[in-house]
């Protein structure tokens, strides 16, 4: 069996992930369920399905037992992200698959407010969702959207690259982690010598990248990145409780005034089991939004978006609540993804709800 076989077996069974581990079965996830499969290759088999996506470099690193992140094609067009990482002194293989297109903002079920926030000049906007929710999709749509329509300067930093986009309206240059860049950090400090309008930093993960991507907001840029969060105000308070204690003042101020949009999502099946849909939740910066940040009312921030739908903002459950009405997803799947089921629960029984 070779890595090709294996990827064409998972697209064609709308596979999101394929796990190669050296003394067992293949694993595949379809649907947000892991699936055990039947195949069991050699640990000799496994280990060349897993070096064959490698560079020397790469299979170098992991010989001296450093974990691995890559992101390459595979077969026909089949574009992947993988990390290789050892366990029980044997290697193992993650492979998410991409799609083989950036979709665009409809097909994903994306609001338009999105495309608004894509054209801001200057700000952050945010992608947030647990691992696995369609965060790098979002934001490659948006950039996608930009492309197509803006004449600005993109410059990317990933870990690892994962859509590639071509030149149209926009130029865009993607940097990588490791490969062309030591850190998101330092890379966000040299792209504002670099003329870019829009810096997409792959993930916020600590203080100095937090730090520099809101000074790059500051001098007039748009910053586009992602966190591991649930809900616009969990994304606030781990942005300002991330800061040092004698910071977090200066940060929720700032990130305060540069704040222009978090979207929060998930991926949630769909009721009659054939795939998953997207939800989400969207606040929008707005004077009122600001206000409640600066004043440390996170907690209000809920309300002040359930209470601005004209302003293109809807909490998870609004919209847990359309797609159950529509149909999509089953009571019990919106239920057990709502960050305050109680309330939810009350709202299942309205209907016609729209925003």
């Amino acid at each position: 069996m070779t890595i090709e076989e294996v990827m064409e077996y998972a697209v064609t069974h709308n596979c999101s992930d394929v796990h190669i581990t050296q003394g067992t079965n293949l694993a595949v996830r379809r649907f947000g369920m892991l699936h055990i499969l039947d195949e069991r290759p050699t640990s000799e088999e496994s280990q060349e399905m897993i070096y064959s996506i490698l560079s020397r470099d790469e299979i170098a690193r992991v010989e001296a037992g450093e974990d691995v992140d890559t992101g390459l094609y595979i077969g026909e067009g089949i574009r992947v992200r993988a990390n290789v990482y050892h366990q029980r002194n044997n290697l193992a293989c993650s492979i998410r698959l991409l799609m083989s297109e950036i979709p665009e903002f409809e097909a994903l079920g994306l609001p338009d407010v999105i495309k608004t926030l894509a054209t801001a000049n200057n700000g952050i906007i945010l992608v947030t969702g647990p691992t696995g929710s369609g965060k790098t999709t979002t934001l490659s749509a948006i950039v996608d959207y930009i492309n197509k329509n803006e004449a600005r300067h993109v410059i990317t930093i990933e870990d690892p690259i994962e859509y590639i986009y071509p030149h149209n309206r926009a130029m865009i240059h993607q940097r990588e982690v490791g490969r062309d860049v030591p850190s998101f950090a330092s890379a966000l400090h040299s792209a504002l010598r670099e003329d870019p309008d829009i810096i997409l930093v792959g993930e916020m993960r600590d203080f100095e990248t937090i730090a520099a991507a809101i000074t790059a907001a500051e001098t007039g840029h748009l910053v586009l990145s992602t966190l591991h969060t649930q809900s616009a105000a969990q994304t606030i308070n781990r942005i300002i409780d991330g800061s040092p204690a004698d910071m977090q003042a200066t940060i929720r101020s700032q990130f305060a005034a540069s704040i222009r949009g978090v979207i929060s999502q998930q991926l949630l099946p769909m009721a009659d089991g054939n795939g998953r849909v997207l939800t989400h939740e969207v606040m929008i910066g707005t004077s009122a939004i600001k206000s409640l940040i600066i004043e440390d009312k996170i907690q209000m921030i809920p309300g002040a978006i359930q209470s601005a739908a004209q302003q293109g903002m809807h909490t998870l459950n609004n919209d847990l609540q359309r797609l159950n009405q529509m149909g999509l997803i089953t009571r019990k799947t919106a239920i057990d993804a709502a960050y305050d089921p109680n309330e939810l629960e009350k709202m299942l029984g309205v209907t016609n709800y729209s925003f």
